[in-house]
């Protein structure tokens, strides 16, 4: 498949914001956050919880208004205008958690769930930008494009940041001088890349603007919810999608956490976050290649069975040995299953209406992670161990697998 300029500017969105999904959420913020709270009294159990927390606090923000927000971006001309307001909302916020004194942790907290307010509801819109790029036969290559050139930038963004560490900015840095800069070069690197898809791509599939379009997207939501049986095989993907999604992005966004807690050292851990993103760049692409080779359902079952199996051995995680083995298996699946979820619930929803069924898409899957991190949560603090923590998000990917295995008898023929 080769891709014409928008579709390009398409995937540079994901490459845009990949700064933010490297550095912020998963490599320096985490590591950063734990240190600034542990100097101020904090233990390790306690604010590897308060990681989890404010992550779901910040989705469930997002979460509760993802279908209003997508029923009024799908008005002629507003799909553009929400997705600038909120990556500008998380490109300030991301710039803002440089400027946080150590002694404020709580206050660094609430900047990152702003960050997560601007960065989610962004993606909502840009998610839903998809249906306007490409047909049908189309979307499982160019999702996994989009995945995979993601993890090709973060790559990038990453070395730039280590550039800054190992060379501890050049010698006019601390180490939390290093963390504070690489928040303002994961903004600036979500600005430059931003532009493409502000020049060049429009919203293609839309409807007339109401006199009172707020009001009127409530009642369309509502609408929506009362006839959801119309679109029966979009709904049931949506509980499957809930529930196995919501450990893949716990295990995302906890995994620093996780492995400082099993004693792998700051610099490990960013060479192996490193390498999961190297590993997830062709395995994004190769997922793509395996549902147009199979179909779409095939590969997302594959990502489910090799997530539930991480789950299960994170049981077991003793040394940092372990931790490279379940990092390298994350790498080779996260970006594909994410992928194919997108582009299988594009082919399944009508086209005119595609924000606000992905604002559905977008609030399921927060809503997940607003359940995951908390479960990691207690049952770290009830175990005092966060590898059980991690282990116990597997009846979560059991669950999505069965619900899964009975969608294609629901499922319409295009959506394979």
């Amino acid at each position: 498949m080769r891709l014409n300029k928008k579709q390009w500017s398409w995937v540079f969105y994901d490459w845009a914001n990949s700064g933010y999904g490297i550095i912020v959420t998963t490599a320096v913020l985490p590591v950063y956050f734990k240190a600034v709270a542990q100097d101020n009294g904090v233990s390790a159990a306690n604010s590897t919880a308060y990681w989890g927390y404010a992550n779901s606090i910040g989705t469930l923000l997002v979460s509760l208004l993802a279908p209003v927000l997508g029923a009024l971006a799908d008005y002629r001309g507003f799909k553009k205008k929400m997705l600038n307001g909120f990556a500008w909302l998380g490109i300030i916020m991301t710039t803002a958690l440089s400027f946080i004194p150590t002694n404020q942790w709580k206050w660094l907290l609430f900047v990152y769930i702003l960050s997560i307010i601007g960065y989610s509801g962004g993606n909502l819109f840009y998610d839903s930008f998809l249906t306007d790029v490409a047909p049908d036969d189309e979307m499982d290559k160019l999702s996994s494009y989009g995945y995979g050139f993601g993890y090709l930038g973060g790559v990038l963004a990453f070395i730039l940041f280590l550039v800054l560490q190992l060379t501890k900015g050049f010698g006019q840095l601390s180490s939390y001088g290093v963390a504070r800069w690489s928040f303002v070069l994961a903004a600036i690197w979500w600005v430059i890349f931003y532009i493409p898809i502000l020049r060049d791509v429009q919203q293609v599939y839309a409807i007339e603007p109401d006199k009172n379009p707020i009001v009127d997207s409530f009642k369309r939501v509502w609408e929506t919810l009362k006839h959801i049986r119309q679109y029966k095989a979009a709904a049931w993907f949506l509980v499957a999608y809930f529930f196995y999604i919501d450990g893949v992005d716990t295990i995302f966004t906890m995994a620093t956490s996780i492995g400082m807690d099993i004693g792998v050292d700051t610099t490990m851990l960013m060479m192996v976050l490193l390498v999961v993103q190297l590993i997830a760049f062709p395995f994004s692409l190769l997922f793509g290649w395996l549902a147009n080779k199979t179909s779409t359902r095939v590969g997302i079952l594959t990502g489910i069975v090799i997530y539930f199996f991480i789950c299960i051995y994170a049981f077991f995680l003793k040394s940092v040995a372990d931790f490279w083995f379940l990092a390298v298996l994350i790498g080779t699946s996260q970006g594909g299953i994410q992928a194919l979820s997108r582009s299988y619930f594009g082919k399944l929803i009508p086209k005119e209406s595609g924000s606000e069924f992905f604002g559905f898409y977008n609030i399921l899957g927060k809503f997940s992670a607003v359940l995951g991190p908390v479960i990691v949560g207690i049952v770290t603090q009830w175990t005092g161990k966060s590898t059980i923590g991690a282990g116990s998000l597997s009846i979560l990917f059991l669950i999505g697998l069965v619900i899964f295995l009975y969608l294609p008898k629901l499922t319409r023929e295009k959506a394979n």
